[in-house]
């Protein structure tokens, strides 16, 4: 038996007729438990964050980057460049840094050495002017063109090439900073003190990966 018109209304009214007050609070309430600590996440990750980003930060949007002829980014490092052969330094090249340079720090470093961060290379204010650095660069405190070297992790001023264990290869990072300062500091610094005095002063920054394994 079909339902009267006034019958029909009243489903109708009944079917679609907004939830009570004390219904839409507690809607609202499982709402907020559910999309507060969503929107909290990004927000307590940003100080971690903070902490690496002059570290971990990508190529520079400037277009500025630096190579080496001596293996592909992401390659094999010949052992002419390692302790398993000369130990020799390679060359590497650079393109136009961002205006406003006035030095340049490379750092080569490997982050998968057993006890941590293995560093292979410390080179600072190197003079704006400079787009490359030769192979064999010198194992000593001054450069001939300008700039310093400082002191890697076996405790010699220079470069020190690609010594890791036996087993997996490692990567081994050449980072170069275009900095607007000239760093106060001495030759032979470590690189603990170069990253900290360069800190809120790197206005680009690249780099070159090789990988070595014996």
């Amino acid at each position: 038996m079909r339902p009267s018109c006034q019958s029909c209304s009243t489903l109708t009214l009944r079917t679609f007729s907004p939830p009570a007050p004390q219904s839409w609070r507690s809607i609202l309430g499982v709402c907020c438990a559910f999309v507060f600590p969503i929107l909290l996440m990004p927000l307590a990750s940003c100080g971690n964050s903070a902490l690496h980003a002059e570290q971990m930060r990508g190529p520079s949007p400037s277009g500025f980057r630096i190579e080496s002829a001596a293996f592909k980014d992401g390659g094999p490092i010949p052992r002419r460049f390692t302790c398993k052969g000369a130990d020799i330094s390679p060359a590497l090249r650079w393109t136009e840094p961002p205006g406003g340079t006035r030095s340049f720090t490379l750092i080569v470093e490997d982050p998968d050495a057993p006890g941590g961060v293995w560093t292979h290379w410390v080179v600072y204010n190197l003079p704006a002017r400079a787009r490359q650095v030769p192979e064999n660069v010198p194992k000593q405190d001054h450069l001939a063109g300008g700039g310093f070297q400082g002191l890697n992790s076996f405790g010699r001023a220079g470069y020190g090439g690609p010594c890791p264990p036996t087993g997996n290869a490692h990567r081994y990072f050449f980072r170069l900073y275009a900095l607007d300062i000239i760093l106060s500091l001495k030759p032979g610094a470590a690189r603990s003190d170069v990253l900290e005095a360069a800190k809120g002063h790197t206005l680009a920054r690249t780099q070159w990966m090789g990988r070595f394994k014996r």
